[in-house]
C-alpha cells in the first residue's frame, strides 16, 4: 500500500474553516495557525498520514523556515515564493509509485496543477468535514475505552464475586 502524504495550504484552510476564520478576523493569526496544526496533528495520527502544512511567508515576511510541530512538517516559504508554487514543486518531488500525494486547497488553479502532476486534491471544506468525522471517531473510541475499563460500583472484590458465582452454581445443581 502506498504511503499517504497530505500537503495542506495552511492559509487556505484558515480562510475557510469557521473557527479559524473567527480567529483571523480577531487578528489572532498565530492562534489560528496553532489551532490548525493541532487539529491536523490529531487527524494525521488517527488516519496514519504524513502531513506537510505550507504557509506563505507573505503574511509573515522574512520568516522562511521548516520545522516540526505536533509531529507535522511545517513550512513557511521564502519571502518571494508563494505557498502555491512551493506546493506545486514538492508535489512533483514526492508523488511517486510508493507515495500518494493529496493536496488540500480550494484554489482551482492549484488543483489543476496538482492533478497534472498525478496527485489527488481535496478542498478546504472536504478536509474540514473529514477532520470533523475523524474527531467524532476519536471521541467514540475514547468513550468506548472508558467503558471497557469501567467496573461496576460494587462492594465485592473479584475473589468474593467468584465465590458467590460458585455458590450460585452449586445451588442450581442441587435444585436439578
Amino acid at each position: 500500500m502506498k504511503k499517504q502524504l497530505l500537503i495542506v495550504d495552511g492559509y487556505n484552510m484558515i480562510g475557510a474553516w469557521p473557527e479559524l476564520v473567527q480567529l483571523k478576523k480577531k487578528e489572532l493569526l498565530e492562534d489560528a495557525r496553532d489551532a490548525l496544526l493541532h487539529r491536523l496533528s490529531n487527524y494525521a495520527k488517527y488516519e496514519g498520514l504524513e502531513i506537510i502544512v505550507v504557509f506563505d511567508a507573505q503574511l509573515v515576511p522574512g520568516i522562511q523556515q521548516n520545522y516540526r510541530k505536533y509531529q507535522l512538517s511545517v513550512v513557511f516559504t521564502k519571502e518571494d515564493e508563494t505557498a502555491d508554487s512551493y506546493i506545486e514543486r514538492i508535489t512533483g518531488e514526492y508523488n511517486s509509485l510508493t507515495t500518494q500525494v493529496t493536496v488540500a486547497t480550494s484554489d482551482l488553479a492549484e488543483q489543476w496543477v496538482v492533478f497534472s502532476k498525478g496527485a489527488l486534491r481535496t478542498s478546504a471544506n472536504e478536509l474540514y468535514k473529514a477532520i470533523l468525522k475523524t474527531e467524532d471517531y476519536i471521541q467514540k473510541d475514547v468513550t468506548d475505552r472508558h467503558f471497557d475499563n469501567y467496573r461496576r460500583n460494587s462492594p465485592w472484590d473479584e475473589q468474593q464475586l467468584s465465590k458467590l458465582a460458585d455458590k450460585l452454581q452449586a445451588m442450581m445443581d442441587e435444585k436439578e
